[in-house]
């Protein structure tokens, strides 16, 4: 079938096998450009790993010290007229190219937060791997299913306290609006943190300990975001900045936990980056275009493969060891939050009119990379060929 993007609000509903492929390459190769990490991990558990930070983050550990990874992922296999979901195309497109290297790659396709991908995950690496020395929990999901109560939790996007209004944008029209949106209540805001919070991340750790898989010196990284003061009420001080404190206390108990055997957990905030969650909260599209035109002027803009590559080299595995913010979180969002790329966003924040957009901010740029994401866009891609979207899973 000839694959064409069909883009539905805040989201494509077609993807690309061979454009998607041809984005994995794309950061498997800045990858290898990069010395190597001499003391990188070598026995790698990634919690979500089709997309985003967790597929770069496996990019980054395979390519860029031969480990071994374990990916576990939550995606939808093609159906007849209808391909397959990006995350399924690029663990495809990257398990390839890891046997290809020579490196041990392989992958559960579930529910992450159940207790059965639980099991199959310690089976595999019992059976495997016999120990990781690194997991990364990159789970981004609209819902959750308890194992243990059953009760489904579904997050929001909403602010705390009062309603709040800003700009935004419709990243596919290209309209500047302003939206208003309605406070959570108090159920809505423990579903979040039920969803978006630390205790899954917690479960896995526990599960891992217990079953004695965490090899000595082990590290655990999970991923957050705080942002500049222009997205707080949404994010920082909303119902997901809420569930990310749940997070912090998690990992402030799974450090107490790897401690024991020289290792710890940190979280990792990252910069603001085109990607399918971020993409759905209003306000943030908006400011993500100004911030890449801004980045891009000064020579400091990374996408997710950057971030992750220095995150690796600069920070979990250099010499010198993490660098840590007060509340003991290491800063990949550093360059982002530097004073004068701030003091530039909020001159450009209030002079935004969808007359202005084009000149004013990097729409162009958010639109590209949003594309990149369900592998449309990419160069050296026939995309009016005809291609076979029913690829199996590795």
């Amino acid at each position: 079938m000839v694959i064409k993007p069909k883009v539905r609000g805040f989201v494509c509903v077609t993807a690309h096998p061979a454009g998607c492929a041809a984005h994995v390459q794309e950061w498997i190769a800045h990858v290898k450009a990069q010395p190597a990490l001499a003391k990188g991990p070598k026995k790698v558990l990634v919690i979500g790993s089709s997309t985003g930070y967790g597929l770069a983050s496996r990019v980054t550990a395979a390519f860029g010290s031969g480990a071994a990874t374990l990916g576990v992922f939550f995606e939808r296999p093609s159906e007849e007229g209808r391909p397959a979901t990006p995350g399924w195309y690029n663990t495809i497109a990257f398990t390839k190219a890891a046997h290809a290297a020579g490196h041990y790659a392989k992958n559960i396709n579930g529910d992450a937060f159940s207790a059965d991908i639980k099991r199959q995950a310690l089976d595999l690496i019992r059976a495997d791997l016999g120990q990781v020395d690194l997991v990364i929990y990159s789970l981004a999901s609209p819902r959750r299913t308890h194992p243990t109560t059953g009760v489904v939790h579904k997050s929001v996007l909403k602010p705390v306290g009062q309603s709040y209004t800003n700009k935004t944008v419709d990243t596919d029209k290209g309209i500047v609006s302003t939206v208003t949106i309605e406070p959570a209540n108090e159920a809505e805001i423990a579903d979040t943190t039920a969803v978006m919070g630390g205790e899954d991340w917690e479960m896995w750790m526990q599960a891992l300990s217990e079953a004695k898989l965490l090899a000595p010196g082990a590290q655990s990284v999970a991923y957050s975001y705080i942002g500049p003061e222009v997205t707080w009420a949404i994010y920082k001080n909303g119902t997901i900045g809420l569930a990310k404190n749940d997070l912090e206390r998690a990992a402030r108990s799974i450090d107490a936990l790897l401690k024991l055997s020289g290792g710890r957990a940190c979280i990792s905030v990252n910069k603001a980056l085109v990607t399918q969650a971020s993409s759905a909260i209003p306000v943030v599209p908006l400011y993500i275009s100004i911030l890449y035109k801004i980045m891009k002027a000064h020579g400091t803009h990374e996408g997710c493969i950057e971030q992750i590559a220095r995150l690796f080299a600069t920070q979990l595995y250099s010499s010198n060891g993490p660098t840590f913010d007060e509340a003991g979180r290491i800063r990949i969002d550093d360059w982002e939050m530097r004073p004068e790329i701030q003091a530039a966003v909020k001159e450009i924040w209030p002079q935004t009119t969808t007359e202005n957009l084009a000149t004013l901010t990097d729409i162009a740029g958010y639109r590209s990379e949003f594309m990149k994401l369900f592998g449309f866009g990419l160069p050296g891609i026939n995309y009016e060929a005809e291609i076979e979207p029913h690829l199996p899973m590795l």
